[in-house]
């Protein structure tokens, strides 16, 4: 009986520890607005989780990485987009008027992280580095129709190009993706 109350206990201290954290992680933000900040937190805390892994500070783990990436996958693409009604700047968005302005530009990316997701989970197997067996499939993608080149010069992503590539540069381009919305359609943390 002892050891019950003392388990309950614990469950509610927890609980109640953790709850204002999860209640005012995005300053109050409501509707759509919490809805995006709380999808793209769970993407950035799926990078964080992959991230010592392609810099080879701990082993890969291809399951990880399957299950991270689709999380990513999961709220990219038109999940992402369908969030950014227009118009719904209501504070505390850190999101810039310039996704409505330049909105071909903002889904582009958004379908673009939405395949690169994809591409990281099928490459997942593959490892971080360039294996045995694995540079036909790489110099199949640099040279003949459908290759990497064409594939990016066109803009158009295929996640079973990707799948060909090492896991550790999907991951990168995964990143820049990224990196590029933010610096054209996130207001910078101070």
């Amino acid at each position: 009986m002892k050891k019950l109350i003392l388990t309950t206990t614990a469950v509610a201290l927890t609980v109640a520890i953790s709850l204002p954290v999860t209640v005012f992680a995005h300053g109050g933000a409501t509707g759509v607005v919490k809805e995006r900040m709380d999808a793209m937190g769970m993407m950035g805390d799926a990078v964080k989780a992959l991230k010592d892994m392609m810099q080879g500070k701990t082993a890969l783990n291809a399951e990880i990485v399957r299950k991270q990436a689709a999380i990513i996958q999961k709220h990219s693409g038109e999940a992402l987009t369908k969030t950014f009604p227009e118009g719904s700047l209501d504070k505390p968005t850190e999101a810039k008027p310039e996704i409505w302005t330049d909105w071909e530009r903002f889904t582009a990316l958004a379908n673009q992280l939405e395949s690169y997701a994809e591409g990281l989970g099928l490459a997942a197997d593959n490892g971080v580095q360039m294996g045995e067996g694995m540079g036909s499939g790489m110099g199949a993608m640099m040279g003949g129709s459908g290759t990497m080149g064409q594939m990016m010069g066109s803009g158009q992503v295929r996640p079973e190009d990707l799948a060909k590539m090492p896991v550790q540069g999907v991951f990168t381009m995964m990143v820049q993706t990224c990196s590029a919305c933010h610096t054209d359609f996130r207001v910078e943390k101070k």
